[in-house]
């Protein structure tokens, strides 16, 4: 289906403003005023200008459905039905791992999956590229292949929507009742290829230093001395973490005074130097460089065992957010094609984070 980008631009605003659906929020990235500062996720009131296609936004889409701080006990009312629009390929990837770790047969964390389900997911391809991204260094694309209910594709003055789930087909329904639509040919099926393909070649230029990496298993045994050069400028301050799209540790604290017990999750990091600390005192990774090394093993190895997916999308934020200027792209590359030294790290791969 084919509508003009300022007819769908004005009518999500509308299904939610006029109540022409069933929804009560609208969130959508909206340009920075100094374009070079990218994109960030706002809540939509009536009187925001904003892009979804574009290039990733700064926060992770993590931020609306798994928050900094939350109470998980007793749990919150039914969350708002959300439309969550203008969702990028490196987040899609991100939501499914977190999908796999906190909603599943062991365990499902009530906050999480409640925010999830009352949610809308429209993704949409990117028509830039920041800096730092390289999802298609890691095997994703610049464009939405699943994890969607509607995926709509920029070429011109129009979007191109495709529906893949029943939540999808609705929102269509609505659409078509409430806009004026066409149909999709294939001169827009094209259209919507070449672009596709000129994104990704974008992309590939931008990351030509950096050959694709399938295999890092050279990453448990390379030398302690690869790690503490790559961490010589990180101060630890966990902006690493706190900006990934996949990082989900957690401290639940008892914040009960008076009445209901009530329980609160918060964010922690790896990357601290009070994390797993022991009631002794002890820390099982007492240096920056072991801590520096687990979050790497962590994102490339650990997640990868323990869900099936990378625990990187390449999305750069990390990157991005660092003040000592590391780039992910450049301590990996080192890491794997350096000779390993004879054994393993020094420090104990307890394989997890």
């Amino acid at each position: 289906m084919i509508v003009r980008v300022d007819e769908f631009h004005s009518l999500l605003g509308r299904l939610v403003v006029d109540r022409l659906g069933p929804y009560d929020e609208l969130f959508v990235p909206v340009r920075r005023d100094q374009p070079a500062s990218g994109f960030s996720w706002v809540r939509y009131s009536g009187a925001e200008s904003f892009t979804l296609d574009g290039y990733r936004p700064v926060d992770p889409v993590k931020v609306l459905f798994y928050s900094a701080r939350e109470q998980v006990v007793p749990l919150r009312p039914a969350p708002p039905r959300r439309i969550v629009a203008g969702v990028k390929a490196c987040d899609l990837r991100a939501l499914a791992l977190l999908d796999r770790a906190l909603v599943n047969d062991d365990f499902a964390d009530p906050a999480y999956s409640a925010w999830r389900s009352s949610a809308v997911i429209i993704s949409a391809d990117c028509s830039e590229i920041s800096a730092t991204c390289h999802c298609s260094l890691l095997g994703g694309e610049p464009y939405a292949e699943a994890g969607f209910d509607v995926n709509v594709s920029r070429v011109g003055d129009e979007y191109a929507l495709a529906a893949a789930t029943p939540q999808g087909e609705q929102f269509i329904d609505l659409v078509r009742k409430h806009g004026r639509t066409r149909a999709l040919d294939e001169a827009g099926r094209s259209r919507t290829s070449v672009q596709r393909a000129d994104i990704r070649r974008r992309l590939d230029a931008q990351n030509r230093d950096f050959a694709p990496l399938t295999d890092y298993a050279e990453l448990r045994v390379s030398s302690p001395a690869i790690w503490k050069g790559e961490s010589r400028e990180c101060v630890g301050c966990g902006a690493c973490t706190n900006i990934c799209p996949t990082c989900y540790c957690l401290i639940l604290n008892d914040e009960t005074e008076s009445g209901p017990f009530v329980k609160v999750r918060s964010h922690d990091s790896c990357q601290l130097h009070g994390y797993a600390r022991e009631a002794s005192g002890a820390s099982p990774r007492p240096y920056m460089f072991d801590r520096f090394r687990n979050r790497y093993l962590c994102k490339f190895i650990y997640l990868n065992r323990q869900f099936g997916r990378l625990g990187c999308t390449g999305c750069g934020r990390c990157t991005e957010a660092c003040p000592g200027g590391i780039d992910l792209r450049r301590v990996l590359a080192r890491a794997v094609q350096e000779t390993p030294a004879a054994g393993a790290c020094s420090s104990p791969d307890t394989g997890g984070s």
